[in-house]
């Protein structure tokens, strides 16, 4: 698998780009190109991809050199010491009389680039970073697996952990619950920061959790995901605490029926932008309009957030392979927010699967 995506990337260098070689230092890119997954914090991790003979080399901390022998699918490991200078030995190591790079423009800072420039001399430099976020937005099933595989151990937490909610208790504590349940179920990580959000507070689409207590009558919001392998999952839903008001019914319902609006949407070859609009025209329709406040959806996979961007204005086409979340929500301030996020896939056949199965009925807890 790690060796017919460098395959892809080299033709795509050779024949695009038309560069000598590729610098790559993303470490969720040097993942996904040689199945070897690394935080190297401060300290040196890249990955050289020679175009002219496809020979790859892998850059990495002497600590994790261990860790990388017999999984990293390189043709070469080169360890870095605390002591040495890395930009020194890529020179020494690359033997490189390359003029021109392919690099991650995003990512490499400007002291990096002259650290190069320092050992390689100036050389020409292009970016790389369309073709890689190209390549990792087509899930392969194997990904996806990974996918399902996260989603299940945090729907499983979230079941538990609603059935363990009583008023009194503050969003901190909730939280603590369900990242408990999410890592005795199988996580290898939480995903990201755990949002649980209640009352009007539910109206923050990127709040914290606090010392907030649930009360009767209040919406309580989560967003959350776990790590599986490298891979993420990223869901929110939305329940009641006790009996709601007729308007928080309206507003739940309103978001729900976007919901569905929006993965109905979804098909092969139209615009991206379809699905954000299918569900923004709705909530408009229903009064809601102003209080939804952010896209519909973003891709998943070995980031939370990677691409595509799925909002208004993107007129790229939908196709195979994509995996994405769609998660329409209304904000509404003194009443309180409901978001319903699902993690979507479109496979090879260009079928539609909502690969996240927890209910979106409004449920009171």
């Amino acid at each position: 698998m790690y060796k017919t995506r460098q395959k892809q990337l080299l033709q795509y260098v050779q024949q695009e780009l038309q560069t000598d070689a590729v610098i790559m230092m993303v470490p969720k890119n040097i993942y996904y190109f040689t199945g070897f997954a690394a935080d190297p914090h401060e300290r040196f991790f890249a990955l050289y991809v020679d175009a002219k003979n496809g020979k790859t080399i892998l850059f990495l901390p002497s600590l994790d050199e261990t860790a990388a022998i017999g999984v990293a699918q390189v043709d070469e490991i080169v360890p870095v010491s605390d002591t040495e200078d890395p930009y020194k030995l890529f020179a020494q190591k690359t033997h490189s009389n390359v003029t021109t790079f392919a690099i991650e423009k995003g990512y490499m800072t400007v002291e990096q680039m002259e650290l190069f420039q320092r050992q390689l001399n100036d050389f020409m430099y292009t970016d790389i970073e369309a073709c890689i976020k190209n390549m990792r937005a087509r899930k392969s099933m194997h990904e996806v697996d990974k996918v399902k595989q996260a989603i299940q151990i945090a729907e499983k937490a979230l079941q538990h952990t609603w059935g363990q909610i009583q008023t009194g208790m503050t969003e901190l504590d909730i939280k603590a619950e369900l990242e408990y349940q999410m890592t005795v179920l199988g996580a290898d990580a939480i995903a990201f920061e755990t949002i649980v959000l209640t009352g009007s507070r539910s109206a923050l689409p990127h709040g914290s959790a606090s010392n907030t207590e649930v009360q009767h009558g209040d919406f309580l919001l989560f967003d959350f995901g776990v790590t599986k392998d490298g891979y993420h999952s990223d869901l929110t839903r939305t329940c009641m605490i006790g009996e709601g008001t007729k308007e928080q019914e309206k507003i739940y319902h309103t978001v729900l029926k976007a919901n569905q609006l929006a993965i109905e949407s979804v098909k092969v070859g139209d615009m991206l932008q379809t699905i954000d609009q299918s569900a923004r025209t709705y909530i408009e329709e229903q009064g809601y309009g102003q209080f939804f406040t952010h896209r519909i959806g973003h891709g998943l996979g070995l980031d939370v957030h990677e691409y595509p961007s799925i909002h208004l204005n993107n007129e790229e086409k939908i196709t195979e392979g994509l995996l994405f979340t769609v998660e329409p929500g209304i904000y509404v301030p003194d009443i309180g927010g409901v978001r319903i996020e699902d993690d979507i896939y479109i496979d090879e056949n260009g079928q539609v699967n909502v690969l996240s199965s927890f209910t979106k009925e409004l449920t009171y807890v």
